[in-house]
This record gives C-alpha cells, structure tokens and sequence, in this order.
C-alpha cells in the first residue's frame, strides 16, 4: 500500500501479526460465523493453511477475501514481504477455512491478470474498514489512483479443489465450550452456597 510510509506500514503490519493468533483461536473455538456476521465494517475473514517455505511447518493467517465466480480471491496488503505470500508462491496447496465450509486448493499470484483491477477493488470492499484505515476508498477512486494505491499489493486466487470434513480444521477446538460453562456454573453454585 503505496499511501502509508514504511514506519507506518510496519507498525500496522506487526499490529496484525499481534491481533492474528487471537482471530484464528475464534475459528478454532467455532466462533467462524460470528466473526463474519457483519462484514460491512468488519470485513470477509477466511483463514488460510500454508506451508513455511523454509520451516516446512504448517502456519494459520487470517486474510479478507472475496468470491468472484466460484474462486477465492485475497490480497497481500504488504505485498511481496508478507510471509504467508511468500509461502504460497513456494507452497501453493493451501486450506482454506471459510464461515461456512472448510477446503484445500491451489493458490495462484493472480497480481498481473488482466482482470486484476477490478478484483482487487472487490477485494478491498470486502475488507470491511480496513481498506479505507489504509487510505484506499475503493467505492470512490477512479482506475487510474486505484492502481497507483495497489500497485505493491499482490492479489492471490485460490482454487478450491476438494471439500474437507474431519478433525484439524474450523472449529476443532469448540468442545471446550462445554468444559468451560461447566466449571463456571460449579463456581457460580459453590459461590452461591457458601453465601
């Protein structure tokens, strides 16, 4: 994002890699639906499964995202640097958690398509208010601007290839919920009783 100078972009940068770990325990905790339910300001989340391309490990990122006929299109904000991007350009199989499935499938740098303009503005809108919290207004910037305000931003499409049920994926960690009320409703009689 062109518009922000390199301080202000870093500090915006290491403030999602903070906020990060805490949007995909919500996935985890089956908060998936909740998390999207008004995506006007808060944007269309997804959580995207890459493979390190040094470590080998298996990394979780939050990402907005847009579907445009029947792909899944997101963006690299901070463009080439951001870590997950790099990791899909050497890893492209990817799984993808979305509100309301759970899939593998190929990714793409689709940041040179042809059509890439007006898929970036998709994407953007369906950022919620971050696109506008980096200087971007994608409802009222002509193409010309437009591009100029993208132009280090890297659009990735990702091609879904099979749908996923089972174990590991969204939502895997949302039998806590129960062990949890339970001891809260313990402490709240044991409270309640020794008043």
């Amino acid at each position: 994002m062109d518009q922000l100078d390199l301080q202000t972009a870093n500090q915006y940068r290491q403030g999602f890699k903070r906020f990060n770990p805490f949007m995909i325990w919500l996935w985890r905790l089956g908060f998936r639906r909740y998390v999207n339910c008004w995506p006007r300001p808060g944007g269309r989340v997804m959580v995207i499964t890459h493979t390190g391309r040094k470590s080998g490990n298996c990394y979780r990122t939050p990402l907005n995202y847009t579907i445009v006929d029947g792909e899944i299109y997101c963006m690299a904000g901070f463009g080439h640097q951001a870590d997950w991007y790099r990791n899909i350009l050497a890893h492209p199989q990817v799984e993808v958690w979305l509100p309301d499935s759970w899939w593998s499938g190929l990714a793409e740098d689709f940041s040179q398509a042809e059509r890439r303009l007006p898929l970036f503005r998709r994407v953007i809108l369906d950022t919620g208010l971050v696109g506008p919290l980096f200087g971007i207004d994608a409802r009222k910037m002509d193409d010309v601007n437009f591009d100029r305000a993208i132009a280090g931003s890297r659009l990735v499409c990702i091609h879904r290839t099979q749908r996923l049920t089972g174990r590991g994926g969204p939502g895997d960690l949302a039998w806590l919920w129960l062990p949890v009320v339970g001891l809260l409703v313990l402490v709240y009689g044991l409270l309640r009783f020794w008043r």
